[in-house]
């Protein structure tokens, strides 16, 4: 049966207006390159220990190779199960959705079954249509669930998509949120602008994806103009493969943002703003920005396995792995941010996880 966002538990509804932290959920293999069951719990036991109010499954991080090797329903059937498991508090179930529209349409229709709230659609398999057709993909899959539209940026496979198109997709009724990852700033404001022209900034809460700005994209208002009037915007959180990693960091650092915004007659502390520049550091080695990006699922994979919540940072594709001097990227921020990283949390907790 088709979802509608008038169904969510309105617990799942709040806490997306309020903004959470949701991490992409990696995905856990052994030395054959096959599901490691036991691993896969034990991160998604990690991420819900930490304190994120989501998981999303099936997506980038996650690898989209899972649905080449039939793991597609397995493994958001093993995240959904671990998750309830392990806490009964709200937490917002989101799958990633590919392909052409059939295929994403199927995805859907799986995530459904499976309990999930809403379906981050990707829109790299139909980038080359126009913005007609894509609207018409979006609303032929969001018939079946709600919708988390993606702006992903274009080295890893993005459209280029206008501030009218995110007018019209905000106008979906079944539209939920949007992840904003185009790592520009001009794009960014697209959205926004999309976003208040439709008259849904109440409705679709905008959620950061871009890595070289998590801190920023939190804490500023984003301002876009509406029959001679301003209105400000605010991302409510983010959904990030940046988060798979030092996740319960990640959570004290929304919270702090959101702390410092219920008190900020004064402006935003320094301190808090210069977060920015480290936290974007941090990204660099760990999606590899240097080569490209080429690293960016292995070298979360080697934060976990320098932690010991994966056993190696094998990938489904033996050609995606760590990029050329991104170990020793890892290694410096590391040393450089040591007091971002969540190490001490993991270290007391993995053996609990992993049981």
């Amino acid at each position: 049966m088709p979802l509608n966002r008038s169904e969510l538990p309105q617990n799942v509804l709040s806490l997306l207006a309020q903004g959470t932290v949701i991490p992409a959920h990696p995905l856990a293999l052994n030395a054959q390159r096959q599901f490691e069951r036991k691993r896969q719990r034990a991160l998604t036991r990690y991420y819900v220990d930490a304190g994120v109010g989501g998981l999303a499954v099936g997506v980038h991080t996650t690898q989209f190779a899972i649905r080449e090797r039939g793991l597609y329903s397995t493994v958001l059937a093993a995240a959904m199960e671990d998750r309830l498991a392990w806490s009964d508090r709200p937490m917002a179930m989101i799958a990633g959705l590919c392909g052409h529209t059939q295929q994403a349409v199927d995805e859907a229709r799986t995530a459904v079954s499976l309990g999930y709230h809403a379906g981050l659609l990707s829109l790299a398999a139909v980038g080359s249509a126009s913005e007609d057709q894509i609207i018409e993909h979006c609303e032929r899959v969001a018939q079946e669930i709600p919708l988390v539209g993606f702006y992903l940026q274009t080295v890893v496979g993005g459209p280029v998509l206008t501030s009218d198109f995110w007018r019209r997709f905000s106008l979906i009724p079944n539209a939920l949120a949007i992840k904003v990852a185009p790592f520009n700033r001009y794009r960014t404001l697209d959205v926004v602008r999309g976003v208040v022209d439709a008259r849904a900034e109440e409705r679709v809460f905008l959620y950061t994806g871009n890595d070289d700005h998590i801190v920023l994209d939190l804490a500023l208002p984003f301002t876009a103009m509406r029959d001679g009037q301003a209105v400000d915007v605010r991302f409510r959180g983010g959904l990030l493969g940046h988060w798979s990693v030092w996740t319960a960091t990640a959570v004290k650092l929304l919270q702090r943002i959101k702390a410092e915004l219920a008190h900020a007659e004064g402006g935003l502390s320094p301190a808090l703003l210069s977060l920015d520049a480290r936290v974007t550091d941090c990204n660099s080695a760990f999606f590899d920005v240097a080569n490209n990006f080429h690293g960016c699922i292995a070298g979360c994979h080697e934060v976990l396995r320098r932690q010991g919540l994966l056993e190696g940072i094998w990938c489904l594709d033996p050609q995606e792995g760590l990029g050329a001097g991104q170990a020793a990227q890892i290694d410096r921020v590391y040393s450089q941010h040591a007091d971002m990283a969540d190490d001490d949390f993991v270290r007391e907790n993995l053996q609990r996880w992993l049981a």
